[in-house]
């Protein structure tokens, strides 16, 4: 029972630090999908200001062949910054995906975990209260039936004692048969004359 509650108490410790560890990621990367998308509303409301602006404010009276069209920047070569900007924008909406999947499955867990140890515990100490109860009743019958075995010994020494004091005059001493016989007449005979 104890090495359960050491166990749930550990595993409530690193559940809360995971805790706070995967709500400090969700929120950071929420802040940074807020300041991501900011940074791209920013960035296209310049991109399309720029094109409509002429590339060069100075007006040259005739403008070389090489600048046929005003400049416009490189948006469309290989998606350029805001291409980069939307990329990460994604990263940060996986990682917080991701994590809340990882927190809800972490939660689940401990949950499971901790109702499982509850019910484990709760059998464990009924075990031990029923096992106590068995044992002090075993021990209580114990004391009982060892008092009987005082109380019945020392009724057998008496009972020895007697005996053996009982034994002398009932035991043969020596005397014949003939001898015994004798004797009996004689106080048949005595007893027969105390009477008359």
């Amino acid at each position: 029972v104890a090495e359960l509650d050491a166990a749930m108490s550990e595993a409530t410790k690193l559940r809360q630090g995971e805790k706070e560890k995967n709500t400090a990621t969700i929120k950071d990367a929420q802040e940074a999908q807020t300041a991501v998308a900011q940074a791209l509303t920013v960035l296209k409301e310049f991109y399309a200001k720029a094109g409509e602006a002429t590339a060069l404010l100075q007006q040259q009276p005739e403008m070389p062949e090489i600048f046929d069209s005003p400049y416009k920047g490189m948006q469309s070569e290989n998606g350029g910054v805001v291409g980069m900007l939307e990329v990460i924008e994604s990263d940060f909406a996986r990682l917080e995906a991701d994590t809340k999947a990882a927190e809800a499955s972490a939660q689940k867990e401990y949950d499971t975990f901790m109702t499982d140890s509850k019910v484990d515990k709760e059998a464990k100490t009924k075990d031990i209260e029923h096992k106590t109860a068995k044992k002090q009743d075993e021990e209580q019958a114990l004391t009982v039936k060892r008092e009987d075995l005082e109380g019945t010994q020392k009724e057998l020494d008496a009972a020895l004692a007697y005996f053996d004091k009982l034994k002398p005059s009932c035991v043969d001493a020596g005397v014949s048969y003939e001898d015994r016989v004798a004797r009996r007449k004689e106080e048949i005979e005595s007893l027969q004359e105390a009477l008359r």
